[in-house]
């Protein structure tokens, strides 16, 4: 299948990411956000990206120019005409199931629907929308533009042309894509609750401090300590990844979220993007 253009759903950090990854690949990409507020700050931050990169020599002032050309932002979603969508938004089932039938009215059969979840089912999300053939995985990790792997995520009502249109629009965002079945985290999600929750029990039992953990993991070899991986992730976004596997895992206590994330949440210290999670940040 020949995909002329894509509509990312969703201008938060994520969408906004794989909307730029998108652009730069040389695909034609409709960003969708209600918020015009988000839409005008993920404007913004594209724009700023974009220009680091020629600071930096790694494109040119006229690359820049064609990639931003690329990007149509729109809160119409009747404009939302595309052969792929790639859904960025909240993190909850029924409100992607409805964006995509939506969609779904809006646009040609043979259009896919890929959702970025980073842990729900894509199973149950396919058999609520009308064409389940058509919807797959498609996991990008933060930051979307820098990250390489990309999990695509079958279902058993997933159809050839479609696992294999989105293993090839992966590779031509530069990125790196690994097939693997719907379940529960997926497979990074799913390994990395332990790197996450083991290390806050650490720090809830008194054995180590925040700064001490992430020290010493990255002094073996991590590129990021965990506590400032979530607070670049958003606490928000990861306890409800936590949250999400510990259900499906029928509450296994090994995947039991830690208090202390359910805590920064509530506080609203999400991390980077409010100035203040694990650590404090200038703004």
């Amino acid at each position: 299948m020949n995909i002329n253009s894509i509509c990312v759903c969703g201008a938060g950090t994520m969408g906004n990411g794989i909307a730029q990854a998108a652009a730069q690949a040389g695909f034609s990409v409709i960003l969708y956000e209600l918020s015009t507020f988000i839409l005008e700050k993920a404007k913004n931050a594209t724009s700023e990206n974009l220009q680091m990169l020629v600071d930096k020599e790694k494109i040119s002032a006229d690359e820049r120019e064609k990639i931003t050309r690329r990007i149509h932002y729109t809160n119409d979603i009747q404009t939302c005409l595309a052969d792929v969508f790639i859904e960025a938004i909240v993190e909850k089932a029924e409100i992607k199931i409805a964006l995509f039938n939506q969609l779904a009215e809006l646009n040609h059969s043979e259009c896919i629907f890929a959702t970025n979840t980073s842990s729900l089912s894509v199973t149950a999300i396919a058999e609520k929308i009308q064409r389940p053939e058509r919807v797959i995985g498609m996991h990008f990790f933060n930051p979307a533009t820098i990250m390489k792997l990309v999990e695509v995520v079958n279902t058993p009502h997933t159809n050839e042309i479609t696992t294999n249109t989105i293993m090839e629009l992966a590779k031509q965002m530069g990125k790196v894509p690994v097939l693997c079945k719907d379940a529960p985290g997926f497979i990074v999600n799913r390994v990395a609750r332990s790197f996450y929750t083991e290390t806050m029990r650490l720090v809830e039992e008194g054995h180590v401090s925040v700064e001490v953990a992430d020290n010493l993991l990255e002094a073996s070899g991590f590129k990021m300590g965990p506590f400032k991986l979530m607070d670049l992730i958003g606490n928000d976004v990861n306890y409800a990844v936590s949250c999400s596997v510990y259900e499906q895992m029928n509450k296994n206590e090994r995947f039991k979220p830690s208090y202390i994330q359910e805590q920064k949440v509530k506080e609203g210290k999400l991390g980077k993007k409010s100035g203040e999670g694990f650590y404090k940040y200038s703004p």
